[in-house]
């Protein structure tokens, strides 16, 4: 049966004519009345009945209008709640990161993101390499990506790629490593050095390559390690060094790991957030990547 019939089968229950069912709808009287013969023909039902000049609900007629009105109620419930749903933050929301993202973000995120008490934020973490980030964006409402900041951008044809910031890649070395003494190292002073590096096709390894082809170097890579706690504990026993993302990385304040500069070149990730535009039109998504982005200005900010 056809709601608004249904919403005109209620109006002539509560206002006793079609001339008033009419006027109240903006319709002709006999629009209504072909309306609630469509009507009764949908629901097999005798619904009206003469009285006097005009007609009145049949017993079924006034049955039926008590359901239209539960129906229509329920029709009234699930647009406001759709209007809130477009208009305020509101449900889940799914974030896929990228793991030292997570240590550099995620703790001061959790918190922005509890003075949000209508929205449940999930986060993942989770290795991708560039060419994986649009197929996770189908899968989560926001993906935080990295990628070498001389590799080609993300795409936007069809999704949306926000900047969150850009971080410098560093050498990590032993603290007690002679080349530490020095303020800023190039390639060529570790050309003999064993590195420790991730699988192919992440970001800290397209960097060193990257790095490496403009300087002409060939670094001997001993280890490939996607975690960087553990790169940091390899390095900080003796077992080579790294390029490491430079606020991310536990150095202990030098105490443990001694962090250099790369001389004459720019090596370097950044961090950005990638996500269907489709998916960005839901405002509890919109106030989670505000949150993200607050987050990233509040780490450089306190740098």
């Amino acid at each position: 049966m056809d709601v608004r019939r249904l919403r005109i089968l209620r109006e002539l229950a509560d206002r006793g004519s079609v001339a008033a069912v009419a006027a109240a709808l903006s319709f002709t009287p006999s629009a209504i009345s072909q309306q609630l013969r469509t009507l009764e023909a949908e629901s097999g039902l005798t619904l009206t009945e003469p009285h006097g000049r005009g007609i009145r609900l049949t017993e079924a007629g006034q049955e039926l209008a008590g359901h239209a009105d539960q129906v229509l109620a329920a029709l009234a419930g699930a647009e406001a709640a759709a209007r809130r749903y477009r208009s305020e933050p509101h449900g889940v929301v799914r974030v896929a990161m990228f793991q030292s993202a997570a240590r550099l973000l995620l703790p001061g995120l959790l918190h922005r993101v509890a003075a949000l008490p209508q929205i449940e934020a999930r986060f993942t973490d989770m290795d991708m390499v560039p060419p994986e980030v649009p197929g996770l964006a189908a899968d989560y409402c926001l993906v935080v990506a990295h990628r070498d900041e001389h590799a080609p951008p993300f795409p936007t044809d069809r999704w949306q790629v926000v900047f969150l910031l850009r971080e410098p890649l560093d050498v990590v070395l032993p603290r007690g490593h002679p080349l530490a003494r020095r303020r800023r190292l190039s390639l060529q002073d570790l050309a003999d050095e064993p590195w420790i590096s991730t699988q192919e096709g992440f970001p800290a390894d397209d960097v060193l390559r990257s790095v490496a082809l403009r300087t002409g170097t060939a670094p001997q890579v001993v280890q490939r390690i996607n975690d960087f706690g553990v790169t940091e504990e390899l390095v900080a026993g003796g077992h080579g060094i790294a390029l490491l993302p430079r606020y991310s990385t536990d150095n202990r304040r030098g105490r443990r790991l001694a962090r250099r500069p790369l001389a004459g070149v720019r090596a370097a990730r950044n961090i950005e957030v990638v996500a269907r535009r489709s998916t960005l039109a839901r405002p509890a998504v919109r106030a989670v990547l505000d949150a993200l982005r607050a987050e990233a200005d509040a780490v450089i900010e306190h740098l």
